[in-house]
């Protein structure tokens, strides 16, 4: 660390006096760096909670959708009923009901596509987060071979 050391009695004793402290202010790093990756993999964790909790409303958003339908659906087979008994032509309300039940559909196709993005979305930040452990691996082995280099593995 830039830190002259010198040989007080004469058997070598400053240089590893200044060797211990440098592997010690190592050690303290490696420490603080595995403090941070939990930190980092607690963060992940955390996200991941949220990402279950939103999912858990959407569920239950979509439920209450389809509860929604089902009480138009129960109004509509009632106003049916009505029609019928006064005679309406009950086709034209058929295919009113099947087009609405076509909107239907291509909302529940809008919701699926909408999860299915969340889906990549999750998976790209995951893809992310082990990229960020590749790479704090590459550098845990830089700092081996950076130790091996300088010797400090004796």
């Amino acid at each position: 660390m830039g830190k002259e050391s010198y040989d007080v009695g004469g058997e070598g004793g400053g240089r590893e006096r200044e060797r211990g402290g440098e592997e010690e202010r190592e050690r303290e790093r490696e420490r603080e760096r595995e403090r941070e990756r939990e930190r980092e993999r607690e963060r992940e964790r955390e996200r991941e909670r949220e990402s279950e909790r939103e999912r858990e409303r959407e569920r239950e958003r979509e439920r209450e959708r389809e509860r929604e339908r089902e009480r138009e659906r129960e109004v509509e087979r009632e106003i049916e009923r009505e029609r019928e008994r006064e005679g309406e032509s009950i086709e034209r309300e058929r295919e009113r009901e099947r087009e609405r039940e076509r909107e239907r559909e291509r909302e529940r196709e809008r919701e699926r596509e909408r999860e299915r993005e969340r889906e990549r979305e999750r998976e790209r930040e995951r893809e992310r987060e082990r990229e960020r452990e590749r790479e704090r691996e590459r550098e845990r082995e830089r700092e081996r071979e950076r130790r091996v280099l300088s010797g400090w593995h004796k």
